[in-house]
């Protein structure tokens, strides 16, 4: 499967939306300029992996990760590797995720990743609903990529 992967636009919300309430996740918050802020992986124009970031001043929060049936490892770790190399173009000065998969966390590790405690996230996270859902989510860990 030859995949090929861009930044997501205005015109890609409602696919975006469309992949990622198949994949079970929420959508809340994702509007035409978040959509802007994602990286989708596509195939003969059908989307089959996207992970969006959200923008907290210098810091970001990766969301939305979502990955069609087959697909992993060295695509899964190209869509990583092109988000932090996009966050670091920003002049963010780190990207942090957080997971309640304990199985996922050696590839986030793999990847630059190291766990933090959630006491260490800028202050700007509490600010957000979906950082405070998070937040309440049972056994989610928080993660950090430092610049």
């Amino acid at each position: 499967m030859e995949l090929s992967l861009k930044s997501g636009t205005r015109e890609d919300l409602a696919r975006i939306i469309g992949f990622l309430e198949k994949a079970g996740l929420g959508t809340a918050g994702i509007d035409e300029e978040m959509a802007e802020q994602f990286l989708i992986a596509e195939n003969d124009g059908e989307i089959k992996a996207s992970l969006g970031i959200m923008l907290f001043g210098d810091f970001g929060l990766l969301r939305s990760l979502a990955l069609s049936e087959g697909l992993g490892g060295q695509k899964l770790f190209k869509l990583f590797e092109q988000m932090l190399h996009l966050a670091n173009k920003k002049g963010l000065k780190a990207v942090y995720l957080a997971t309640n998969k304990r199985a996922a966390i050696p590839f986030f590790e793999m990847a630059g990743f190291s766990m933090i405690v959630k006491s260490e996230l800028p202050e700007a996270f509490f600010r957000s609903a979906h950082v405070m859902e998070i937040l309440n989510v049972e056994n989610s860990v928080f993660m950090k990529f430092q610049f």
